[in-house]
């Protein structure tokens, strides 16, 4: 028996396909906590000692490194990153044109 298997063609921003309401938002927020994890890793700090550095406590830390990052808003995550000695930097340009297939299947 042979099952038919449908798949979807991602849009490119995970929480935009799972229905966010708010996807371009989740999707900076994740990419800033993966940053912001990947430096803890890199300079190997404990949670607490991340806790100590970004002034805040260590389940604030340890949400940040597993990708929880509901409580947390754009700028406290920015401000996490200069913390860390990290600047970031907002690049604003137009979006890409939705191709004719995107638009037919919207």
């Amino acid at each position: 028996m042979t099952e038919d298997i449908t798949a979807e063609v991602s849009s490119g921003n995970v929480f935009a396909d799972l229905g966010f309401d708010n996807p371009e938002e989740e999707l900076l927020k994740a990419k800033l906590a993966r940053e912001i994890r990947a430096i803890i890793k890199r300079r190997r700090l404990t949670q607490a000692k991340s806790a100590e550095l970004l002034g805040m406590r260590q389940p604030d830390v340890s949400a940040i490194a597993t990708g929880r990052t509901g409580k947390f808003s754009i700028d406290r995550l920015v401000r996490c990153l200069d913390r860390l000695d990290y600047k970031v930097d907002v690049v604003v340009r137009h979006k890409p044109r939705r191709s004719t297939r995107a638009a037919e299947a919207a």
